[in-house]
């Protein structure tokens, strides 16, 4: 007789993430909660306390590591143009990218300027408030 083998149980930071795929505001709320939370407080720095991301991680490599973060900043961005973001919110969201981008790519001070502006959070906290505002979520 073979035994039964208990089912692997993951610590909570490596279980997978249960993203929803939908078009509704929740869902994308999830997804860009999900993708801050993955480039601004991913890990913690063990000396100082501070979370730091994928952000201030990739933003150490040359040139590839800054285009590839402003490309996920971008993606935050488009997924607020496609709830419906007024013009001028859109506008000042690529523009917390683009600066955090452009100072981002600055040898050495700019990975200090990374660990320090968190242009993704800022972007977040823009469209949870229009969110909260245009679409409430109805708690069960």
């Amino acid at each position: 007789m073979s035994e039964v083998e208990p089912p692997i149980v993951r610590p909570a930071k490596l279980r997978r993430l249960d993203l929803p795929v939908g078009r509704d505001p929740h869902s994308v709320r999830r997804r860009i909660e999900g993708l801050e939370y993955t480039l601004e407080r991913l890990v913690t720095v063990p000396v100082i306390g501070r979370k730091v991301g994928l952000d201030s991680i990739l933003g150490l490599i040359p040139v590839g590591g800054d285009l590839v973060t402003a490309a996920l900043g971008a993606y935050l961005v488009w997924e607020a143009r496609n709830l419906g973001l007024p013009r001028w919110k859109l506008i000042r969201m690529a523009g917390n990218v683009a600066f955090d981008s452009a100072l981002g790519a600055i040898p050495v001070a700019g990975d200090l300027f990374d660990f320090v502006f968190r242009s993704n959070s800022r972007n977040l906290r823009m469209l949870k408030r229009h969110l909260d505002k245009h679409h409430p979520l109805i708690e069960q």
